[in-house]
């Protein structure tokens, strides 16, 4: 019996064409494809001209499908995980397959690609040398407002998450907590057409922010307390 793999592949967080070769060659020739949301992942098979089953792996049904997939790939087949976008089990689902197939030792291979987070860091003119990602922050104020107390004096940059139905409030949060004059960046439709960067004091941004489109998915970068861009030459 031929060995079995989980592939672990990202996929575009915008632009369809950053999907790499190797992921595209991957997905020629896997027995199943498991993805967030399938009408999603349609789109780009489409775009990369394959046709492959799919099942929705999702939140709701991921503690059933990690023990199901798990026991296929013992048995010899090739699995592909992917996203609706970026890279699967970050602030996504996968993290419970991955344990699974490592628990039995069944093999685990990641396809590297796009992730909004690392790419809004690295656009944002804040510092990169030590971070922390935390994901998508809990709906309720009081709970962001706890988060941001808690990295008031970090000395590391951090990596954040939100929607565009709680990004207004979000950042109302930030400021009264972290105050109008700390560092941030607000990034937007990374690598697509309306691709929008604000880096700059929080206050500013914030307005910024109330004043242009919300459409997509925001990344937010919070630079380390402190830490104050140069102003230009």
């Amino acid at each position: 019996m031929s060995q079995g793999c989980l592939y672990l592949v990202a996929t575009p967080i915008g632009n369809l064409s950053d999907i790499s070769p190797r992921a595209k060659e991957i997905l020629g020739t896997v027995d199943l494809l498991a993805c967030e949301d399938t009408r999603v992942t349609q789109k780009l098979l489409n775009h990369l001209g394959l046709h492959l089953p799919t099942i929705s792996y999702r939140e709701e049904n991921e503690k059933i499908l990690a023990l199901e997939l798990a026991t296929k790939i013992a048995n010899g087949s090739l699995i592909a995980l992917v996203s609706d976008a970026g890279f699967p089990g970050i602030s996504d689902p996968g993290f419970r397959l991955v344990r699974e197939c490592r628990v039995r030792n069944l093999k685990v291979t990641p396809i590297p690609g796009p992730t909004a987070g690392i790419s809004a860091l690295a656009a944002s003119g804040l510092p990169t040398d030590r971070f922390l990602f935390a994901g998508f922050l809990p709906a309720k104020s009081a709970a962001r407002k706890r988060f941001f107390e808690e990295i008031k004096n970090a000395n590391h940059t951090v990596i954040l998450y939100e929607s565009r139905y709680r990004i207004l409030k979000f950042l109302d949060d930030l400021v009264e907590i972290l105050g109008n004059d700390r560092c941030i960046c607000v990034a937007r439709e990374i690598t697509k057409l309306h691709e929008t960067f604000h880096t700059g004091l929080a206050q500013k941004v914030r307005e910024e922010v109330y004043t242009g489109s919300h459409k997509g998915e925001f990344s937010v970068i919070i630079a380390k307390a402190g830490y104050q861009l140069k102003e230009p030459v």
